[in-house]
C-alpha cells in the first residue's frame, strides 16, 4: 500500500481509523501554537507522527 506522497506503508503507520481518533488533538494543538513566521509546515501532520511511531518501534540505530 502506497501512502500520500508515495512511499510505502509501514506496519507502524497509522490506519485511517487510528488517524480519525488522533487527529482533532494534533490539529487542536496546532492551533494552539502557530509558528511566529506563519510558516503552515512542510509535512503533513500524519506524517510526523507516523515517522514517531516508526522511530518509536525500530529503535535509534
Amino acid at each position: 500500500m502506497d501512502v500520500e506522497g508515495g512511499r510505502k506503508a509501514y506496519r507502524s503507520d497509522l490506519s485511517d481509523e487510528r488517524w480519525a481518533l488522533v487527529e482533532p488533538f494534533i490539529s487542536a494543538w496546532k492551533a494552539r501554537h502557530r509558528s511566529v513566521s506563519g510558516h503552515s509546515g512542510r509535512y503533513p501532520m500524519r506524517e510526523i507522527v507516523n515517522a514517531i511511531l516508526y522511530q518509536e518501534r525500530t529503535g535509534v540505530q
